[in-house]
């Protein structure tokens, strides 16, 4: 066998046991009991130090040293093995390890200080999880921008200047269109409440019409929907409330989106640096695009109406056009999730903005929530009333995920820009979507970005779909089409 042969067993075997670590995660946000917690803890450390010896096998080094690539399969696997080693190789094994007990930890924390409304009883397992994402990031970086190092882990090659100048370019015109679209008067809401069992059982049926393979995966309850796995096995979960049965539907779309990313890769990339989305702004693409474009649109929606009058009945609205305007409500909120699609990415730009505060040491824990809800108030023109409004909403930070926030804006950027290409490419797609009918839809984002996985960078893919590299105008032109349409701009 070849360098490049034994490298790529030995690190199929290292990607399979990551899966099995990422179960355990799945388990504990679904159906793990609440007194396994810090047992739970301690599997994951010891999964995170098993895993961290591998990628830092000195092995590993020297297959990349004399490994020959034949072809850009190759030559892509050989990339991402050697970013990951030579990143793994700068963190100590003690430090993976014990960011991987305390986040264990900090999950179930956050979720019980976020039940409690007690922003106090979560901040010092936050300064634990911080200090140990910054140890772990200045090892990384060395003289560079320790922040750039944890966005790295999401969005490779990006930075956080890069993200900053392209969220400067999405702000001006967003909040114009935000400010224009307030003053006029809001569509009417849905009313009423609307049962669980429904709720689940149209959710499955959102999640078929947006072909989700259930024999490779399943839907659960979770506090806060998300994707988990990749190949054979990737499993969704969603959320409702009684009040909003949009937060359960769209959560599913959502999360379908990037479930069929992962299912939609080549099968012969299974269990390869290959066989999982290349960053997470090119999977918030998929998801945003499956969530908003498509799902949110005039065509789809007049079939979502009759699925939910069959349902739950009168929904109180006159007919698919109000219902369309109802979907697409501006109003007044405090939740990134529930954000309608002009507001969604100014709530990003407050996170991305405080986190990168946080890491560079420029912002304490303890003065965070005091800063969320004074950038709330600025942005969005009204109070934060509660903790779980606020800086407890989002699991992310308990979880270490500093860096990832800016990923959603930047799927959405994405999503902008094979929106267009989708239009150009597929003729009479609305005809399809009033059906019900994705098949065209989400056949060519499989073929166009999903079939791919890891194989080109994050920019290459993009681009290699569109026919451009990506940019801020598509989404910005969108946006203000379909929202001036509905408001009578």
């Amino acid at each position: 066998m070849s360098a490049y042969d034994d490298l790529m067993t030995f690190t199929r075997d290292t990607v399979a046991m990551g899966q099995v670590a990422g179960r355990l995660g799945w388990d504990q946000e679904t159906m793990m009991p609440d007194g396994a917690v810090e047992q739970r803890a301690e599997e994951h450390g010891a999964m995170a130090a098993m895993l961290h010896d591998r990628r830092v096998d000195p092995r590993v080094g020297d297959w990349l040293a004399t490994a020959q690539a034949d072809d850009e399969v190759a030559l892509a696997n050989l990339r991402h093995i050697k970013r990951d080693f030579d990143r793994a190789t700068k963190v100590p094994a003690a430090l993976t390890a014990a960011l991987a007990k305390t986040t264990s930890r900090a999950h179930r924390i956050w979720a019980q200080a976020r039940a409690d409304e007690d922003v106090a009883a979560f901040l010092p397992i936050l300064s634990e999880v911080l200090d140990l994402r910054r140890a772990e990031a200045a090892a990384i970086a060395g003289d560079a921008d320790p922040y750039d190092a944890l966005l790295d882990d999401y969005e490779p090659g990006a930075t956080g200047a890069d993200i900053a100048a392209m969220f400067d370019s999405l702000r001006p015109r967003l909040v114009a269109l935000r400010a224009a679209i307030l003053e006029k008067p809001a569509p009417q809401g849905l009313q009423g409440t609307f049962d669980e069992a429904g709720q689940l059982a149209l959710s499955t049926t959102l999640a078929q019409a947006f072909g989700y393979d259930f024999a490779h995966g399943r839907i659960d309850k979770a506090i806060h929907p998300f994707s988990s796995g990749s190949g054979l096995d990737v499993r969704i979960t969603t959320r409702t409330t009684p009040t909003d049965p949009f937060n359960c539907f769209y959560s599913t779309i959502h999360e379908v989106g990037h479930a069929a990313y992962e299912q939609g890769i080549d099968r012969k990339y299974l269990l390869t640096p290959l066989g999982a989305g290349v960053s997470m702004g090119v999977h918030e693409s998929q998801s945003r695009i499956y969530e908003n474009q498509l799902g949110r649109g005039r065509a789809f929606t007049g079939w979502l109406y009759d699925q939910m009058t069959a349902t739950f009945g009168d929904l109180g609205l006159a007919d698919a056009e109000a219902f369309y305007a109802c979907v697409n409500r501006l109003s007044d909120g405090y939740i990134r999730t529930e954000a309608d699609e002009v507001q969604y990415n100014l709530h990003v730009l407050l996170r991305f903005d405080l986190e990168r505060a946080l890491v560079s040491g420029d912002l304490a824990v303890g003065d965070l929530e005091a800063a969320w809800n004074d950038r709330f108030a600025a942005d969005f023109g009204f109070a934060v009333d509660k903790p779980s409004h606020g800086v407890l909403q989002d699991v992310h930070w308990s979880e270490g995920l500093f860096g990832y926030f800016p990923t959603y804006s930047l799927g959405n950027v994405y999503a902008g820009c094979l929106h267009a290409a989708l239009r150009r490419d597929v003729s009479d797609l609305d005809a399809d979507l009033a059906k019900g009918e994705t098949g065209r839809a989400t056949s060519w984002l499989r073929e166009n970005v999903q079939r791919h996985g890891g194989l080109y960078t994050p920019t290459e893919v993009i681009t290699r779909a569109t026919g451009a590299a990506p940019t801020v105008a598509p989404l910005l032109d969108y946006l203000e089409a379909k929202f001036s349409a509905i408001y009578g701009l």
